[in-house]
């Protein structure tokens, strides 16, 4: 029986939040902890940052998105991607915790989710994009 689009969607936005959740529920005790230890929130979140990316690709590719298509072209879209995500969460580090005061707590919590879905949709149509034919070996 073959799934709809929309079904293979859900069940990849679940697996995705399932993966995530775990991760990001682990990774932000560990930055939460780093914060409190004296590390700033820009540090402690690009470490946490690192740590997240690597331990999720694997996850995302193999069991996410089941994607067939070359691991090292998936990586490197992945890690651009994910370099994009750190960018934009950095600037909103800097921007609402460090020039408006805002608790760094809740903003890391709130792009968390702001990030997930940014992230879900890179994943699901530009890193992991379904491959097509066999142009060489090359998705």
């Amino acid at each position: 029986m073959q799934l709809s689009e929309r079904h293979v969607v859900a069940r990849q936005f679940i697996r995705y939040a399932l993966v995530g959740l775990a991760s990001n529920a682990v990774l932000f005790v560990i930055y939460l902890l780093m914060a409190w230890l004296g590390t700033s929130p820009k540090m402690a979140m690009t470490l946490v940052y690192l740590v997240g990316v690597a331990q999720t690709f694997v996850f995302n590719k193999g069991w996410t998105f089941a994607h067939s298509g070359p691991s090292e072209q998936a990586l490197w879209r992945y890690v651009a991607l994910y370099a994009i995500g750190y960018v934009v969460n950095w600037w909103l580090i800097e921007a609402l915790v460090y020039r408006l005061g805002w608790p760094h707590q809740a903003v890391m919590g709130g792009l968390i989710v702001l990030m997930a879905l940014f992230f879900f949709v890179g994943l699901k149509f530009w890193v992991f994009r379904p491959v097509v034919g066999n142009a060489g070996g090359r998705a």
